[in-house]
């Protein structure tokens, strides 16, 4: 969750609520709000968010995330270590797909 926080908030700055509803398109849905705004708390500890309270209209303030300088040079390094990682899983599953074809989902997989 944590490199996503920071792209999501690489793109706009925004509240908890915003980003949990931001982050379903990415794959994660079944998101605690407690945890988000406990990662949210550590980024900003490790200087990477910074946040403020901002007046609401129709409810109580509202905290608002966002990206630090520090935070948008770790996000940069979170990505590199990604595109990593993918190259990685490319590798691997094309030599598994040699011996098993991974199904779609849904979908059982078939030996070969």
């Amino acid at each position: 969750m944590r490199p996503c926080l920071l792209l999501l908030l690489r793109e706009q700055p925004a509240h908890g609520y915003d980003l949990l509803e931001r982050l379903r398109p990415l794959g994660l849905r079944r998101l605690d709000p407690g945890g988000l705004y406990r990662a949210l708390r550590a980024l900003e500890r490790e200087g990477l968010v910074h946040s403020a309270w901002e007046p609401s209209h129709g409810g109580p303030d509202r905290r608002r995330y966002e990206l630090t300088r520090a935070g948008m040079e770790e996000l940069h390094a979170q990505a590199k270590a990604i595109a990593a990682g993918r190259e990685t899983l490319g590798v691997f599953l094309s030599r598994y797909e040699e011996f098993v074809s991974l199904a779609q989902a849904g979908q059982p997989a078939v030996s070969r």
